[in-house]
């Protein structure tokens, strides 16, 4: 069996638990980092509190970081849309755990998977889980939109860091397309007042347009398998679709 690893964020439900499911069937041992930890792969941590994570996130990573592997693959996918509607009627804690939960705490995964295996030789991936919504501006949607952008330019960043070391890690963007889920659900069900574009995602629903999140995963293991795509790079599902 090959000696290969999975570091995923956000893998309780949806994508993150199909690209789960996918990669330990495909025999990769898996770490999975969310606050419900629901597999027996998965490691309790709260993405909204960035220190206690990044605590949880050094402890996890330190022995694996110890062993040898033929590749690794870092997913960063967890992420929150609400509060959805203007920022400036909504109350602070619920602005900070969204900044913090797609912003901060992504951020010191990367890092943390970085200080740990940046000596290791093997192929190493990291893949940042992003949005269309980085490249546009979605009224009600501000913290989202500058959360997903802000990280994809982190991302470009890191790529062209890594581009100098010995044994650089592979650092691409992600548009994953539209995903049959519960953010979804939960879109579909805010008001015109909060989110004026709610019934375009209606429609979408409606018309068949969103994808299984086991198709989605299955594009991005081939998406991740594809050695054209060079560090910085931002790419889409829907060029990797079967």
């Amino acid at each position: 069996m090959a000696n290969r690893l999975v570091i995923l964020s956000g893998g309780s439900r949806g994508l993150g638990a199909a690209l789960g499911e996918l990669y330990r069937e495909r025999g990769w041992e898996l770490v999975e980092f969310s606050r419900s930890a629901p597999h027996p792969w998965s490691v309790r941590a709260d993405l909204a509190d960035p220190q206690a994570a990044h605590a949880v996130f050094t402890t996890t990573l330190a022995p694996l970081a110890a062993r040898d592997w033929e590749e690794i693959l870092v997913i960063a996918n967890a992420g929150v849309l609400a509060p959805i509607g203007p920022v400036a009627h909504k109350p602070l804690p619920e602005v900070l755990a969204n900044l913090q939960t797609n912003v901060t705490t992504p951020i010191l995964l990367m890092a943390a998977a970085v200080a740990a295996f940046q000596d290791h030789a093997c192929r190493k991936t990291l893949l940042n889980i992003s949005s269309g919504a980085a490249q546009r501006s979605l009224p009600g949607w501000s913290l989202y939109c500058g959360a997903k952008a802000g990280v994809e330019h982190f991302v470009r960043t890191l790529a062209a860091e890594q581009a100098s070391q010995a044994h650089p890690l592979r650092a691409i963007n992600v548009n994953p397309g539209l995903i049959d889920t519960a953010m979804q659900a939960a879109i579909r069900a805010s008001t015109p007042a909060d989110f004026p574009a709610v019934g375009l995602f209606i429609q979408r629903k409606a018309d068949g347009e969103l994808r299984s999140p086991q198709r989605v995963a299955e594009a991005i293991a081939r998406m991740a398998d594809d050695s054209r795509l060079e560090g910085g790079a931002r790419a889409s599902v829907d060029d990797y679709l079967g």
